[in-house]
């Protein structure tokens, strides 16, 4: 099995030195990924670029079920939640060890919490750990024997169980935390039915067959996963058969793989959401009118229709339409109205400074973001707003919009996967997300009555009660227009003809347990 998995191995290092080679090894799947990844720790990971690798790596005490979002066992076998809805109690699987043979227990599941949540933990400072919010009501994670682990909260929290299926619940090994320290995200340890084999910069990341996956070993050898920025380049080593899936396939190229028997194309809709962080804070966007205007100065329907040729839905608000239940129907998007966007900046005073806006090459669920910040930039300086573009490397871009626009820029492009309507708004629209208090409001927005609104929902137990107050927060939000709200993207991804059980899933993460080839 060794010398066989090598030599694919060497074959997939070849094929990655000559594009023109046209056939990829057999019983390894190579996958065009949009960017590198940031790290294999997923504790320390915000994006779903990252997150398609790592829960083939790792395994969390739940995930979603099959084309769901719905919640399911994993290494868990079944939990209790108390009446107050404080209290969860998990049993967990017996006889599943790490990568690196050492045993998952319940001291190993409050390992992995108290080192992001406990600053004075050992290993804390492997952190930081931008998604702990996830789990801010977290009191104490209490080991009550060896398979059996308990969960207190402040609070009752509706969105826990769906946060620990989300890969910051994923589970790590504490021995390679301990040993590797903050490097850690090079060498990583999990359950899952993959294990790490070998990360080269900028080249590849690849991961192999755990023989002994308590859910049975997949049918791949191996998973080789290329950071490939340049989306026509993408295309073209998929034409030319050197990748057997790129996922973020571009609207232009999509009819082409349609067509091509040599291919299958996939596409599902998601709980995903583009849009334009706007800086509240400083300068012109400070003005509710003046973020009203860019709201109507910018033609959506035309970004959706035209540049990304319908594989996206002009979004409305904060919350995708993908959370149904969540999702206010009634709520509608702001129409394409140069003619009001400059009465609003005239009544505003607007005075012409130029806008900095911070544009990506590329990255996790930004469809086409050069081309379309390039028409954005259009359509506001039609209506008198002077805009200068700044163009980033996805991690790079991460590294400046993250820490906050402050003193920077007064716009960011970005884009969000979530798996409830929780996350978004309460760790990218609440007062106290701020990036220096290790949120994700870079724009700075506050209003007290989204905040409240978001506080009651997470701790209502009943998904009506939820749902009303999730509808009241997104009008007060798409009033306030802290962000333009663009689109809500339909993902896809394409396959070589001969992957089979290949499957997009609603949580954007690319699930290959299951995944032949020949």
């Amino acid at each position: 099995m060794k010398t066989l998995l090598a030599a694919a191995l060497t074959a997939a290092s070849l094929l990655f030195a000559a594009p023109a080679f046209s056939q990829t090894p057999p019983n390894v799947l190579i996958v065009g990924q949009i960017a590198e990844p940031k790290s294999l720790d997923p504790a320390a990971d915000t994006a779903v670029n990252d997150f398609r690798i790592l829960v083939n790596l790792y395994d969390g005490l739940v995930r979603y079920k099959d084309g769901t979002l719905e919640v399911e066992p994993s290494l868990a076998k079944s939990w209790d939640i108390s009446d107050d809805g404080k209290t969860y109690t998990f049993k967990l699987r017996e006889g599943v060890t790490f990568h690196d043979g050492t045993p998952f227990n319940a001291e190993a599941v409050k390992f992995n919490f108290d080192r992001m949540l406990k600053e004075d933990h050992p290993q804390h400072d492997t952190g930081p750990f931008p998604l702990a919010f996830f789990f801010s009501t977290v009191k104490e994670v209490k080991v009550i024997d060896d398979l059996t682990v308990e969960f207190d909260l402040s609070d009752p929290y509706a969105p826990f169980l769906s946060n620990l299926a989300y890969p910051t619940g994923l589970i790590v090994s504490p021995e390679a935390v301990k040993q590797y320290g903050k490097d850690f995200g090079r060498h990583p340890s999990g359950t899952g039915a993959f294990k790490f084999a070998e990360w080269e910069s900028n080249s590849k990341v690849v991961i192999t067959r755990n023989e002994d996956y308590w859910d049975g070993a997949p049918p791949l050898e191996a998973v080789v996963f290329r950071p490939i920025t340049d989306a026509n380049t993408r295309v073209a080593e998929m034409m030319a058969g050197g990748l057997d899936v790129m996922v973020e396939v571009p609207p232009d190229n999509l009819a082409q793989f349609r067509d091509d028997g040599n291919f299958k194309v996939y596409e599902q809709a998601g709980p995903h959401l583009w849009f334009l962080i706007l800086n509240t804070k400083e300068g012109p966007f400070a003005d509710k009118k003046i973020r009203q205007a860019a709201n109507y100065a910018i033609n959506k329907k035309a970004l959706v229709d035209n540049i990304l040729q319908g594989t996206a839905d002009v979004a409305a608000g904060p919350t995708p339409p993908a959370f149904a239940w969540a999702y206010d129907e009634k709520l509608q998007p702001y129409p394409y109205d140069p003619d009001k966007a400059k009465a609003l900046l005239k009544d505003a005073g607007y005075d012409g400074k130029e806008l900095t806006f911070y544009v990506t090459e590329g990255g996790s669920g930004m469809l086409d973001p050069m081309a379309m910040g390039t028409a954005i930039q259009a359509d506001l300086e039609a209506v008198g707003m002077k805009v200068k573009i700044e163009t980033y490397e996805w991690n790079t871009f991460l590294g400046k919009v993250n820490p906050g626009l402050e003193d920077k820029a007064d716009m960011a492009e970005m884009a969000w996967m979530t798996n409830d309507p929780d996350t978004l708004p309460f760790l990218a629209l609440r007062s106290e997300a701020l990036p220096d208090k290790g949120g994700f409001n870079s724009g700075y927005y506050s209003n007290p009555k989204v905040d409240d609104l978001l506080e009651k929902a997470r701790q209502s137990t009943d998904q009506a009660e939820r749902a009303k107050l999730y509808k009241e927060m997104q009008q007060i939000v798409k009033d306030d227009a802290p962000w333009v709200f663009v689109a809500n993207w339909k993902q896809n991804a394409v396959t070589g003809a001969g992957v089979a059980d290949f499957k997009l899933q609603p949580s954007f993460f690319l699930m290959l347990q299951k995944v032949s080839k020949p």
